[in-house]
């Protein structure tokens, strides 16, 4: 072989070598935008979990990776312009969670891989094709699991038996709220619970909600959505002050100040994302990898705040939880 020609093969060899190969000897480092609904605060439990399970993998921030960290603190609008962001600054990967997010990043690139730690429903939000094929550059794990709504009410009217009026707080600008709300109304409806429904758009309409409800439900399911989420110490506040027990998808509520949760683990889920995005800075495309469900699930009770609102949780429920704040 010529020299000449030898040399053109290394340099092609070069540019095909996976970003993995690259990053671990010296050069381009693998970057990655994360695009949070909430605060990094609000959120330190997940992307802990996920910076974790990299540098398992072999990913540490400053030898071979870069994260870039965007936070929309609960503001739906700022997405889209923090996508775009990560457009210009050609990020290798985009991961992000729940539903929104997903859906900015995919509208502002069709070419940057983008992973979701979480999303409610991606097939019928439109963030994939399917959970099998999800096609084009987005991948990720789907929240939805059968029936988690009425295993939900189920708890509930084991800790209150008399159960008959419920209240749902909802985000009206969440798209994949709707498909939540419908599914706790169906669940009710079958068990003879009477739903009444407060979706707001802001933080400042929490308050609002609150004084709104008042005495016209005696329990509160909070929908598992960035806008609730990044404002749940105001929700357990204004919750405890009018004695309402609440019901929430997801422990991160219960852990502040909510009665009782049950729903995926996050950690766990954005855990998995981490092997996700290791597979895609390794070579493969985001398209070809199906899409997971959850396979871990935390039931979790808040024994400081049941005493508090003067409930008595059964022994039993007690034995089934996986995890009991005292």
């Amino acid at each position: 072989m010529r020299r000449r020609d030898f040399i053109w093969l290394l340099g092609g060899a070069a540019v095909a070598w996976p970003l993995a190969a690259r990053a671990q000897h010296g050069g381009k480092l693998a970057t990655i935008g994360l695009l949070g609904s909430g605060t990094a605060a609000a959120q330190s439990q997940w992307t802990a979990a996920f910076v974790q399970r990299l540098r398992e993998l072999g990913w540490t921030e400053g030898r071979n990776l870069v994260i870039e960290y965007r936070w929309a603190e609960g503001h739906t609008e700022r997405l889209a312009e923090m996508a775009k962001e990560f457009v210009r600054l050609k990020v290798d990967v985009i991961v992000t969670h729940n539903t929104p997010p997903p859906l900015a990043a995919k509208h502002a690139t069709s070419e940057i891989p983008i992973v979701f730690a979480t999303a409610g429903d991606p097939v019928r939000s439109g963030i994939v094709a399917s959970l099998a094929r999800p096609g084009g550059n987005v991948t990720g794990l789907s929240s939805q699991a059968p029936d988690t709504a009425g295993k939900k009410l189920q708890l509930l009217r084991e800790v209150i038996p008399g159960l008959r009026r419920l209240a749902i707080l909802s985000d009206v600008g969440n798209p994949n709220a709707t498909r939540q709300v419908s599914e706790v109304q169906g669940a009710a409806h079958t068990v003879g619970i009477e739903v009444v429904t407060f979706e707001i758009r802001r933080a400042e309409d929490i308050a609002d909600a609150f004084e709104e409800l008042n005495g016209r439900a005696e329990a509160l399911y909070v929908l598992a959505v960035p806008l609730l989420l990044a404002n749940r110490i105001r929700i357990s506040t204004f919750a405890l002050a009018a004695r309402l027990p609440t019901m929430h998808g997801v422990r991160e509520l219960v852990e502040a100040g909510g009665l009782m949760s049950y729903g995926p683990n996050w950690p766990h889920m954005w855990s998995r994302a981490a092997d996700l995005v290791d597979k895609i800075l390794r070579g493969a495309k985001p398209g070809e990898i199906p899409v997971e469900q959850p396979t871990k699930f935390d039931f979790v009770i808040n024994l400081s705040t049941a005493k508090a609102l003067g409930l008595k949780i059964p022994e039993a429920i007690l034995l089934r939880a996986d995890e009991v704040i005292d």
